[in-house]
């Protein structure tokens, strides 16, 4: 089998790769909760090349990504789900059907108004849904809501200011960054309280409650809180390989140093850095 620039090259490969009498040992055994974590990692590969501006890493990391898509929708397919070409199908179609603007007509002429379409459309496929699994008397996750729309299943950091969001949409919100500055604070005391009666689960309780409410100061100034965390953790890496670097100079390891002396050259780091 050679490389191929033609998608069913890499949906062959997949399947010799599931064969369960020719194929490789570790791909047969998997499932999809096995792959799951593959899966969400390669889509933060992709973010990470994009982030450092590496078209050919990027290119990588798209192809990783992809096969993951071919991985879910081959044991799909053994399992006698779907297949490659229904996920293809699915997605054309969703995307058809959510830019009528584009492919048939309407009214929506501007990124607001396509953007209220798109909502429009969602909900209106979420109710299909619904009606489908109903259907085949499948249960719904949850009672339907308007925080319903936010996938469970998203990073922590991402959900909150989904939620956040799908709240806000419905007016319960603060006007402005100074309250929630002040919600911060608030909940910032109650951790300091729980810390200090050494109630460890009230703490982590409360913890959750500050970085919820941070998340929502983040959302207030229009800043991505996954992008802002980002951002600080290059720079902390940055500043750290600076202090092991200056330690080296001296003969020594962080191992070897005082946390006096790494508290200093640090200093340094963020005069520099």
């Amino acid at each position: 089998m050679k490389p191929s620039r033609d998608i069913s090259g890499i949906i062959e490969i997949m399947a010799a790769l599931r064969h369960p009498e020719t194929g490789c040992p570790w791909d047969i055994k998997q499932d999809f909760n096995s792959i799951k974590p593959y899966t969400i990692e390669e889509a933060y590969e992709v973010a990470d090349a994009i982030e450092r501006n590496d078209p050919d890493d990027l290119c990588d990391e798209l192809g990783d990504l992809l096969l993951q898509v071919v991985f879910h929708a081959r044991m799909a397919e053994e399992a006698g789900q779907f297949a490659f070409g229904d996920v293809v199908e699915a997605i054309t179609t969703k995307m058809i059907r959510r830019h009528p603007h584009v492919f048939e007509r309407s009214d929506a002429d501007t990124a607001d108004k396509v953007k209220v379409q798109w909502d429009q459309i969602k909900a209106e496929e979420k109710r299909e849904r619904r009606e489908r699994r109903a259907a085949r008397g499948l249960a719904e996750s949850e009672t339907p809501g308007q925080l319903t729309s936010v996938p469970r299943a998203l990073p922590a950091l991402m959900e909150a200011l989904k939620l956040q969001q799908a709240a806000s949409q419905v007016g319960f919100d603060w006007g402005a960054a100074g309250p929630v500055l002040d919600k911060i604070e608030e909940e910032i005391a109650e951790l300091r309280a729980e810390i200090a009666s050494g109630e460890t689960k009230k703490a982590a309780g409360e913890l959750g409650d500050v970085i919820f409410a941070v998340a929502n100061l983040a959302r207030h100034l229009k800043t991505d809180p996954e992008d802002a965390l980002r951002t600080t953790n290059t720079k902390f890496r940055t500043r750290f390989a600076y202090v092991e670097a200056e330690l080296a100079k001296l003969g020594k390891t962080p191992d070897d140093a005082t946390l006096a002396e790494m508290e200093a050259l640090w200093q340094e780091a963020k005069g520099n850095i």
